[in-house]
């Protein structure tokens, strides 16, 4: 059965509906970027509080300003904007509901007036980012403001129809200056440490080079809560349709699927006003940091020094590498003996039993989570998950080895065949400069090391790590994953 608001009626048994219907809703957050995490994650915090009858006035409209958006809004679209989330887990009988929280999506090549219209509107109170880590044009080495970029400069020369996502926001507060309307809290949901403070960076940059005035107002009108977020989202496969068609008669062109567990931590600093999001499980806080450091370095870090590794011995989910006995011990020693040490006391959290959950998450093996989608990005990654847990370890005098392996696994990874022979595409927005730094063995470690925007200044300086590195990567090369591992950790 085509799922849509006319057949709604139909779903029944296993699948939870909505409680509430379209006339029900109005529309009081924009998203930028409307994926899987989205919809898991956001999405799915709103709808609940909508079905408790709160929330009504807090509706999403969708936005894409990238023309591969188009595929997701005209799916959701055919079916009046409901999706499917289904919950993955080893345990029977998990959650499968439909979300109605999404009332529209606007695409920017359609019309950018009318994208900039709706971030004006007064009813948009809260505008919201899942925009990737790479899509804050900010240059992880210096911390600048990618303005060169074509996106941008377009934008500083025709303000008027914008390309990129800062070039509408600061289009539409322009606007709302003019109209006395007041500003909206801009809200990053992406897995960047500070993300709030990445968002303030990134347009009042942008805004500086458009128009000083503008900038100021925005620094003092606009609020740019940091945010902690975590739900493992894998990418939407065929063969999730087809098991959600058979075993719930339901016909989803674009369903979601996700691991049981979510966790949203929040700064409580909205300048108008916010849903009661505390009622369905946010958890708002002064200071995020703590959250965010332990869950980007923990989760996000282990997952880079799991997904290189395991997909160069020819693995392709992460439960499959979590199997295997020396990447689940090295992985293990990763967060026990390089990241812990780094963290500080997190209210709230028991450290070991945290770490003892991300096993078990990753070990999840009825979500079959790609390691294709972790893999994806690396160079943006980088520099986020694993830099500052590397150069703390270099301050400090610690072993190198564990995390040496993660770059040299990722460094061989790039060449674009694992240990079986097979071939693989890089999916990074980088991958052919990327793979040109390994085109010549002898010279990986100048070329790799040497690329200030991803690894910094201190790395490529330290020659304890540059000896740890060669280390790891020859053997990698010549011994493979296996041998390397026992190696490493002394079996």
């Amino acid at each position: 059965m085509k799922l849509n608001r006319q057949q709604l009626s139909r779903l029944g048994g296993a699948v939870a509906l909505p409680s509430y219907t379209p006339e029900m809703i109005r529309t009081g957050i924009a998203h930028f970027g409307v994926g899987g995490f989205h919809r898991a994650h956001q999405a799915v915090y709103t709808d609940a509080l909508m079905n408790q009858g709160l929330a009504l006035d807090w509706g999403i409209c969708g936005i894409g300003v990238r023309s591969e958006d188009r595929a997701m809004r005209d799916a959701l679209a055919s079916q009046d904007y409901l999706y499917t989330l289904v919950e993955l887990g080893d345990e029977p009988d998990l959650p499968v509901r439909v979300i109605g929280a999404i009332t529209d999506m606007l695409l920017a090549e359609e019309s950018p007036q009318a994208l900039i219209d709706k971030l004006a509107d007064p009813a948009i109170r809260i505008v919201s980012l899942t925009i990737t880590e790479g899509g804050y044009c900010i240059d992880d080495s210096t911390g600048e403001f990618l303005a060169e970029l074509p996106a941008i400069a377009h934008d500083l020369r025709h303000p008027e129809s914008p390309q990129s996502v800062f070039g509408f926001l600061c289009a539409a507060l322009a606007k709302r200056r003019a109209a006395g309307i007041p500003a909206f809290t801009l809200m990053s949901c992406d897995n960047l440490p500070h993300n709030g403070d990445v968002t303030r960076k990134a347009l009042l940059a942008f805004a500086h080079l458009a128009d000083h005035e503008l900038a100021t107002w925005i620094d003092h009108h606009v609020s740019f809560p940091n945010a902690m977020v975590d739900r493992i989202t894998p990418m939407t496969s065929a063969a999730h349709r087809q098991q959600l068609a058979e075993q719930h008669g339901v016909d989803d062109a674009w369903p979601v699927v996700c691991e049981p567990f979510v966790q949203w931590v929040l700064e409580d600093k909205f300048v108008s006003g916010r849903p009661a999001w505390e009622e369905v499980g946010v958890q708002f806080t002064d200071d995020v940091t703590p959250y965010e450091e332990m869950k980007i370095k923990l989760l996000n870090g282990s997952h880079l020094a799991l997904t290189y590794l395991g997909f160069l011995k020819g693995y392709r989910f992460v439960h499959e590498t979590l199997n295997d006995p020396l990447l689940r011990r090295y992985v293990r020693a990763f967060m026990d003996l390089d990241v812990t040490p780094q963290l500080a006391p997190v209210p709230g959290i028991d450290l070991s039993s945290y770490k003892d959950t991300l096993i078990e998450r990753f070990s999840n093996q009825a979500i079959a989570d790609q390691l294709e989608r972790v893999c994806s990005d690396g160079s943006s990654k980088f520099p986020k998950f694993i830099v500052p847990t590397l150069n703390r370890l270099i301050e400090d005098g610690r072993p190198l080895e564990r995390v040496a392996l993660v770059v040299a696994a990722w460094a061989l990874y790039l060449k674009g065949v694992d240990e079986n022979g097979t071939r693989y595409r890089i999916p990074d927005p980088r991958a052919e400069f990327c793979q040109a730094l390994v085109a010549d063995d002898d010279k990986v470690r100048e070329r790799v090391l040497g690329v200030e925007a991803i690894f910094g200044t201190a790395i490529p300086q330290s020659e304890a790590f540059i000896a740890a590195f060669e280390l790891c990567y020859d053997s990698l090369r010549k011994l493979g994953v296996t041998r390397t591992l026992q190696t490493l950790l002394g079996d």
